[in-house]
């Protein structure tokens, strides 16, 4: 069985090279008429990379599902080549970062045995992600960029903590659910129509409220203040089966959100902007009108790969990537790139249901929402469903910080995927009498 889907794997990460580089040659074509000259050395090196992970997903988790790795190298793939095409000075960068994510990908399979063993080390893990997410704010190393200070800077090291955070509160968040789940799903007091438990069992819910409210305050980074209270209220809720959990949350980030927008003036800008960005056209507004245009541009089949790129975006290569995608690729192109991304949270909740550790559950929920919720949160940013916020497009958007933690994230997936595989297998495989 493991054998059959390693051999999908890999025939699944051949058509992925195969996709990539013809869309690598037509995004030459569109813009000098050449193909490019490193065609040959960039077929070689990609297939390289995605051979050897299929070998060590062959070796360390052979019975995980297929499915995963190809999905995040397609939209890896499909990243580098407009991340190539729009800032050319960062695709030796990019392919860089993507190296070095396979390399996390491998290294995570490797190192971690059993994605339970995490949970020992879950109060590690809190205090790691609170020093990750503070560390934007600590005068010297704190950087800011695009009015968010979400960066921090060693030297010539350059990197977003808050990615690696949201890894780290997943383990810990899980951890922390496992031991007091019971706990939380009591209910003995009454407040109107809804049941709530002891007010004590409610901190954990304040200190995640609070939490977002500080990032959102200090780093003017409102994308990851909704990620990380969304995570542990999406984590919370499966762990105790309570859809009081979900309205205490929703009402306690609601009230949150309104009194930053009216107390503090960034706030008051991307709300503004998101409202009415025809209200300042050729300023806070300018980006936002330019990807509408951009996405009827491209109507339904595109302009095609390298046919455009020159409109004045900031950005471009990050947060404001799946616009052009949608220009050169249109609709159809852009709806492969949503698909993709349900296909990874279909396949990660799949890994949930069929987890038998309640930790595995735990984190694998918490993992897939961390990545189709970061999706969800920046593509319905450009498109105006919600207001504008800088978080990455998993796998897309250029930035190797954003690559490491989320091919870390495929890796602990396989994990659990392969745990459970194993495990119904063993089952399956006992005698009657042994099962009994």
């Amino acid at each position: 069985m493991g054998s059959a889907r390693r051999n999908t794997e890999f025939g699944l990460l051949l058509l992925v090279v195969i996709v990539t580089a013809a869309a690598y040659v037509l995004a030459s074509l569109g813009v000098d008429a050449n193909i490019p000259a490193n065609i040959l050395p960039f077929l070689l090196v990609l297939l390289a990379m995605l051979l050897a992970s299929n070998l060590v997903t062959r070796k360390w988790a052979p019975e995980a599902d297929p499915m995963l790795l190809p999905l995040a190298a397609l939209l890896n793939g499909l990243g580098y080549v407009m991340v190539s095409r729009l800032r050319p000075d960062l695709a030796g960068q990019q392919a860089l970062w993507t190296a070095i994510g396979l390399g996390a990908f491998i290294a995570t399979l490797v190192v971690v045995p059993r994605a339970r063993d995490l949970a020992r080390y879950r109060y590690t893990a809190m205090l790691a992600g609170i020093a990750l997410l503070a560390l934007p704010i600590i005068p010297g190393i704190g950087r800011e960029f695009n009015g968010s200070q979400i960066w921090v800077s060693f030297g010539p090291i350059n990197f977003q903590p808050g990615e690696f955070a949201k890894v780290a509160l997943a383990v810990f968040f899980a951890g922390y659910l496992v031991d007091k789940r019971e706990l939380l799903a009591m209910s003995t007091r009454r407040v109107g129509p809804i049941m709530l438990p002891e007010p004590k069992h409610l901190g954990p819910v304040l200190v995640a409220w609070a939490m977002s409210l500080l990032i959102m305050v200090y780093e003017t980074d409102l994308g990851s203040s909704l990620l990380f209270f969304s995570l542990f209220i999406v984590m919370l809720w499966v762990a105790t089966e309570r859809l009081s959990y979900l309205l205490v949350g929703t009402t306690l980030f609601a009230a949150g959100a309104y009194f930053s927008w009216r107390v503090f003036a960034h706030v008051q800008r991307r709300v503004s902007v998101w409202l009415d960005p025809f209200a300042d056209p050729y300023n806070s507004g300018f980006q936002i009108l330019q990807s509408a245009f951009a996405f009827a541009d491209g109507g339904l089949f595109g302009r095609g790969l390298g046919s455009t790129g020159n409109i004045r975006f900031f950005a471009k290569e990050s947060d404001f990537i799946f616009v052009f995608i949608g220009q050169e690729l249109g609709l159809l192109g852009a709806t492969v790139v949503i698909i993709a991304y349900i296909c990874i949270v279909g396949a990660g909740l799949r890994i949930a249901v069929r987890a038998e550790n309640t930790f595995d559950k735990l984190l694998t929920v918490g993992l897939t929402t961390l990545i189709g919720l970061q999706a969800f949160i920046i593509m319905a940013g450009v498109t105006r469903l919600l207001p504008l916020t800088g978080v990455t497009l998993p796998f897309v958007s250029y930035g190797g910080s954003s690559l490491i933690s989320n091919y870390i994230t495929i890796a602990l997936l396989l994990r659990v995927s392969d745990e459970s595989a194993r495990s119904r297998a063993a089952v399956g495989t006992q005698p009657m009498g042994a099962r009994s």
